[in-house]
């Protein structure tokens, strides 16, 4: 058995222990380094000699993802392995790439210890200094260092690392991400000066009762300890010393610096003091509920892969945190240690996750899983070792978490006895534990609103929904009421949202790839792009609604007052404004633990009025800046004055070719054909959408679609020209006899057509619909919109709490959200009225009676069905509105529960009216 199929996780390397900043000289290896891919293992180890020539070779930069820079090609599983399940044995094909980087001896390491640091390889690795083998290492997201201090020679040295894509490590690596081999982490060399720092382990409590820190840290040799901010100098380390300070927590995280010095070294360190505990299954920190508002993060960039440049890193923090989320779990796997520094400093709550998962075992019924199997209990233990020891320092970790997906055994249960004996300040986290055996918190995935309820109202450990609300294409639906019943259960620790970004690739072709678009032959398609930020970042009307959930403040409007109550944290930094749709502004003086303020005078409008609350930034903070909005909510002052009818007693009149009826003109059979000098296509029922990711995984789509609902035909059986105009039609898919009446009712208005749109199910339709809608073609002409309900952003019945009432305007291209594939998007809910006009300001208005949904776009709902990718979708020979008097809702489907029953949507009798008036 050779160390790539081997069990045993390394061989030659040092102990772990946590990531320290000292003033040990270091130098960074990180840059250009010489490359060769091979499709084997079976290659000559020649190539680790200093005087082996190179020079034919290509560069790589290091860190990074050789598939990403032309050698091979990423692939994208979510469970399946993409080999034979036949642990320990990786494939035979097992693409290998050596790696060569020659560097200069600083002046004076020469005989001296040093140390030799790889921080992420992917997923195996073999060294060799100046020719001598320093021994392998598996792990991939996890830290290694080797001893190498005998080893350098002054002048230069040749470091020379044989990369394999797979071993026996992949089978506990299946992590639903893109399989990317490669150094992708930093590389660099430490010297060890004589009496340094090995290793620091910083303690520090806070008791809310009495306001005190205790600090201790342990250092394997004797050292002191200084932290200026709170007035301790060159105190012993082993020693517990109890201070008054401020807590550390998410909402105000307060860091001391410190030293800790021994003769040799001085490593400087960020302390930060909290308690976590669990009373009466509550889990607490510093005493208080602790409210998790999260996300799950997997290290991505859509160029650079897993290998992060540290602004990325810093901006994931700021958008998380003016996104109002306060807490990440580091799905599936230690981030890099950058990231957790930055969630120490700019507080983040961080569930911290071993680089571990087997899921792809439970496609074989589990059988020979590693979790339960002796032969790798050494490498579960090396890998919660080195995730622990590594990240031990950091206040923002209030949980460890053991891996994901891996079902549960021995091996599980041993890591988290060894990780309770080495840390017992922090509670252990693992979902695959159902009985809750070897962890403290209860964890579950997916579960429904019903399940959450039933779980938080029952006496047990904490809840924590690790996985829930996800975000796969449009949606997450329902997120409100999972917020509410976390705000409603103290048992109920909260949740993370899957996940942060999208995992799309940039491709020359598609724009962004998934599974599939490089040829793998087995993949999971568009289950990567599943994330709350596109793949440029760019916040998605997920995010938006997730900042609107997650909001740590309340407002509540009863008769004339506005009671607000901070959720988390306290109002002392923020400061309340209200806004009148005129511009008129004024501010709520409330104290810091808020209060209920009278609301300012109703102005006199006969116009439907909005107030809106905002509760803003009172001052800049190191994540957002002075007005920065962290809540909102809105409240209707006046109710519209209704539409005033006016009849100016305009009849339809039959023409030779059709029927004229004031700005319209209609054929024979009564269908529209023109209105106000444009050509306009009739309005037509529709029942179908373009299916979204929830509705595809739901198979709600195949529901849709075996009932004909996305190819209706539609019939003209009675034309009624009189002083209205009414077509009475027959919408019915083929292959049925079920079908729908639908009488089309038209009336003069002011300037304008009244359109009734009455519609009557005929037989039994006892599955929901998607839409109840009726669709226009217009002019391609037409592309500026204008409307007076949600916006700016796309809603849905169970989405959109980010939408505020307002007029807005858009393009009918900036109306489309643009999901990596193609899906159902774009509408706008609670639509009073709209515009469409061309460049000109000429067109058509629709007035709701009294409200629609509103969709825009240049493209037909079987088009956008149709394309895998944005750049298949190609704008047709007009622009497609649709008016709709009900819609489907999204959920969350894709993974976990479907659409709530009141967001449902099923045929019924309905009669739904609009005014179209031309502009």
């Amino acid at each position: 058995m050779s160390y790539h199929d081997d069990y045993a996780p390394s061989s030659g390397t040092r102990a772990p222990r946590a990531a320290l900043s000292s003033d040990a000289p270091r130098l960074d290896l990180s840059g250009d380094w010489r490359f060769r891919l091979s499709s084997t293992v079976d290659v000559p180890d020649d190539f680790a000699a200093p005087e082996f020539d190179d020079s034919g070779w290509d560069t790589l930069p290091v860190p990074s993802h050789w598939p990403l820079h032309g050698y091979g090609a990423p692939a994208y599983t979510n469970v399946v392995y993409p080999f034979p399940v036949d642990p320990p044995h990786p494939p035979e094909r097992n693409p290998t790439g050596d790696h060569r980087r020659e560097f200069e001896l600083p002046d004076g390491w020469a005989d001296t210890a040093t140390v030799l640091r790889f921080d992420g390889v992917d997923s195996c690795a073999r060294v060799w200094l100046n020719g001598t083998e320093l021994g392998f290492f598996t792990g991939s997201r996890l830290p290694t260092e080797f001893d190498v201090g005998p080893l350098l020679r002054p002048g230069r040295n040749v470091l020379a690392v044989r990369v394999h894509q797979w071993s026996a490590a992949s089978y506990l690596e299946d992590q639903d991400m893109w399989w990317l081999p490669g150094i992708f982490r930093a590389v660099t060399l430490q010297r060890r000066p004589a009496g340094g720092l090995d290793d620091v382990f910083v303690h520090a409590d806070y008791d809310h009762t009495t306001g005190l820190g205790t600090l201790r840290v342990d250092t394997p040799v004797p050292a002191t300890v200084s932290v200026p901010g709170l007035g301790l100098a060159a105190l012993p380390t082993g020693a517990p010393v109890t201070v008054p300070v401020s807590p550390w927590s998410a909402e105000s995280p307060t860091l001391y610096d410190a030293t800790v010095t021994t003769v040799g070294e001085t490593v400087r360190l960020r302390v930060g003091f909290r308690t976590v505990s669990i009373v009466d299954g509550v889990l607490l920190v510093n005493g208080e509920p602790l409210a998790l508002r999260g996300v799950n993060r997997h290290e991505f960039h859509t160029e650079h892969g897993r290998a992060l440049p540290r602004g990325t890193m810093l901006d994931d923090v700021l958008a998380m945190k003016r996104h109002n989320i306060n807490a990440v779990r580091t799905s599936h796997y230690p981030p890099d240690s950058a990231f957790l520094d930055l969630c120490d400093e700019y507080g983040l709550w961080v569930v911290d996750e071993c680089d571990l998962e087997t899921h792809g075992f439970e496609l074989v019924g589990w059988r020979n899983n590693p979790s339960d199997d002796p032969a790798w209990l050494a490498s579960y233990l090396d890998r919660m070792r080195r995730t622990v020891e590594r990240d031990k320092n950091h206040p923002s970790i209030v949980l460890w978490s053991l891996g994901n997906e891996s079902h549960t055994g021995a091996n599980l249960a041993a890591m988290a006895d060894w990780t309770r004996d080495r840390d017992p300040s922090r509670p252990v986290h693992y979902e695959g534990d159902a009985d809750c055996s070897y962890v403290d918190v209860y964890s579950r995935m997916y579960a429904s609103h019903a399940e959450t309820d039933e779980i938080g109202a029952t006496p047990g450990k904490p809840f924590v929904q690790c996985e829930y609300a996800h975000a796969m294409g449009n949606g997450p639906g329902g997120l409100v009421e999972y917020v509410e019943l976390f705000d409603r259960h103290p048992r109920c620790a909260g949740g993370f949202v899957w996940e942060w970004i999208d995992h799309g690739l940039r491709h020359p072709e598609h724009g962004y790839a998934y599974g599939g678009d490089f040829g793998e032959p087995v993949h999971d398609g568009n289950f990567v792009i599943d994330g709350l930020l596109f793949p440029d970042r760019t916040p998605s009307p997920g995010l938006l609604d997730v900042k609107k959930v997650y909001e740590p403040v309340r407002f509540a409007f009863a008769d004339d007052t506005l009671t607000v109550t901070p959720k988390r944290g306290d109002l002392s930094g923020l400061r309340v404004e209200w806004t009148m749709p005129d511009g008129t502004t004024g501010e709520f003086d409330l104290p810091a633990e808020g209060g209920t303020v009278p609301l300012p005078p109703v102005p006199e409008t006969a116009e439907e009025t909005w107030l809106t609350v905002r509760a803003v930034l009172a001052a800049d903070t190191p994540w957002a800046e002075r007005g920065h909005e962290v809540a909102w909510a809105q409240h209707r002052l006046c109710d519209p004055a209704g539409l005033r009818e006016h009849w100016p007693g305009v009849r339809p009149s039959r023409i030779e070719d059709g029927i004229t009826f004031g700005p319209g003109e209609f054929d024979r059979t009564g269908r529209l054909t023109s209105f106000a000098g444009f050509p306009v296509g009739t309005p037509r029922l529709e029942l179908w959408r373009a299916p979204t990711d929830n509705d595809r995984l739901a198979r709600l789509h195949d529901t849709w679609t075996a009932n004909g609902l996305h190819r209706l035909t539609h019939r003209v059986d009675e034309v009624v020209v009189g002083q209205d105009l009414l077509a009475r039609t027959r919408v019915a898919p083929a292959g049925t006899d079920r079908g729908v009446r639908v009488d089309y009712d038209w009336k003069s208005l002011r300037d304008g057509l009244l359109l009734a749109v009455h519609v009557t199910p005929e037989g039994e339709w006892p599955e929901p619909i998607a839409t109840l809608a009726v669709s226009l073609s217009l002019p391609p002409t037409l592309d500026r919109v204008r409307w007076f309900g949600k916006g700016p952003g796309e809603s849905y019945p169970d989405t959109g709490s980010a939408a505020r009432i307002d007029t807005f305007e858009s393009t009918v291209d900036d109306m489309q959200t643009p999901y990596v594939r193609p899906q159902e998007n774009g509408r706008r809910g609670g639509v009073r009225w709209a515009t469409v006009t061309d460049p000109s300001g000429r067109g058509l208005r629709i007035t709701g009676l009294p409200l629609f949904g509103l969709t825009v776009r240049r493209w037909t709902p079987t088009a956008l069905a149709d394309a895998r990718h944005p750049t298949e979708l190609v704008p047709g020979p007009t622009v497609e509105l649709t008016l709709d008097a009900g819609h489907h809702g999204i959920g969350t489907a894709s993974c976990g529960p479907g659409t709530l029953p009141d967001y449902e949507l099923f045929l019924s009798e309905t009669e739904f009216t609009v005014l179209l008036e031309p502009v």
